[in-house]
């Protein structure tokens, strides 16, 4: 019987100490390749393509902000995941390894569990990318087979993405599934007061729908560090939270582009990309107002920020159905489109009803109170 194939981890760093301790803590599950340099990294990278790089900040000659900008000019290493090992301890240099493609940040000295845990997330989420690369690559060899083989491979396809982004924001529970259910009786409401109605006829609704479980897709590209911070974000860390609206339609684009099927995926970039705009312009990414945010993206807000108000976070208690319709409702105009929330408000007992269908959230104590939540409610 053949053995498992080890994932390749390689560890640079100048100090041989922590080289030492790093492959002790990782060598019972990985297969380790320690370095002393980054000029020596790019040596090692012609022969092997490692599965992630654990790289040093702080190195004489090529510091790792250095190495890791000649990483992402090469298609070839581009793609492999970088996790930072640093003593530093201020938010600017983490900001700047982030901005720069770093997908963590480990404090040194590193506790072994807490390295063990984090190299074995980002592998999994790589696998899981890769998984859906191949989904999308096989979907675009099978477009003239059965009409039915088409949607199921779809919805397989959703769902994979749909799972990266629970398993990464698990605090959440099944936002993603709770909100797509919200969505639909949205549509419903809306179309039953003729609201939008012209719009809404050009939708591909059943689309749209699986669509919506996207919405979040590009918290897979947030750090461990500040997607599941159980205390209050500072601004630097809210400014990379922001970036999942930016990050996620840059993936679904991705798989436009390998799947060549614009329909298919265009509602989920829509959605991802508008779905933190506000109606007086105040929102996120780019303060867009009114009917200039796409209808989809302004029904994703309020299904969204419902879910988050009724759901417990790390950062904050469960509001009542209640309490989560008076803030949704003091919003109209200012964060939401007022004839969204008329709509939503006259479906409330059917939207209390889809929030029955599943337990509470997987979560951990909350230390934020109620008070101080509603800020960062729209922000997550």
């Amino acid at each position: 019987m053949s053995e498992t194939k080890l994932k390749k981890v390689v560890l640079v760093d100048d100090d041989y100490s922590n080289l030492i301790n790093g492959k002790n803590v990782l060598k019972k599950e990985y297969e380790v390749l320690t370095v002393p340099s980054g000029e020596k990294l790019f040596d090692i990278l012609k022969q092997i393509t490692p599965d992630i790089i654990l790289l040093d900040v702080e190195m004489p000659n090529m510091d790792g902000y250095g190495v890791l900008r000649e990483l992402k000019k090469n298609p070839a290493t581009a793609g492999i995941p970088v996790i930072f090992l640093t003593a530093r301890r201020d938010v600017s240099s983490e900001l700047e390894g982030l901005m720069l493609g770093a997908v963590d940040y480990i404090s040194k000295p590193f506790s072994p569990p807490l390295l063990l845990r984090r190299v074995e997330n980002h592998l999994t989420s790589e696998s899981q990318k890769k998984q859906l690369q191949e989904y999308g690559n096989n979907l675009a060899q099978m477009v003239d087979e059965q009409t039915q083989t088409i949607l199921e491979l779809q919805n397989s396809i959703f769902s994979v993405l749909a799972n990266v982004v629970e398993y990464r924001d698990d605090d959440t529970g099944s936002h993603v599934h709770r909100t797509q259910r919200y969505f639909r009786v949205l549509i419903d409401e809306l179309l039953a007061k003729n609201f939008y109605n012209e719009e809404i006829s050009t939708w591909d609704i059943r689309l749209t729908l699986l669509s919506s479980q996207l919405h979040d897709i590009g918290k897979v590209a947030i750090p461990d560090a500040i997607l599941l911070k159980p205390g209050k974000l500072t601004p630097e860390e809210f400014d990379v939270i922001k970036s999942h609206t930016l990050v996620g339609s840059q993936i679904i684009e991705e798989i436009e582009c390998e799947l060549r099927q614009n329909q298919f995926v265009h509602y989920a970039q829509v959605m991802a990309l508008s779905h933190h705009e506000k109606w007086d312009g105040s929102g996120y990414p780019h303060r867009l107002s009114g009917q200039d945010i796409p209808l989809q993206g302004r029904c994703m807000a309020i299904v969204d920020v419902y879910d988050a108000l009724v759901s417990v976070r790390p950062y904050k208690k469960a509001f009542t159905h209640e309490e989560a319709l008076k803030i949704i409702s003091e919003g109209a105009g200012a964060h939401f489109d007022p004839l969204l929330v008329e709509a939503f408000l006259s479906a409330e007992a059917q939207i209390f009803s889809e929030s029955q269908k599943t337990g509470p959230p997987r979560t951990k104590k909350h230390r934020a109170t109620q008070d101080s939540a509603i800020n960062e409610i729209t922000v997550l």
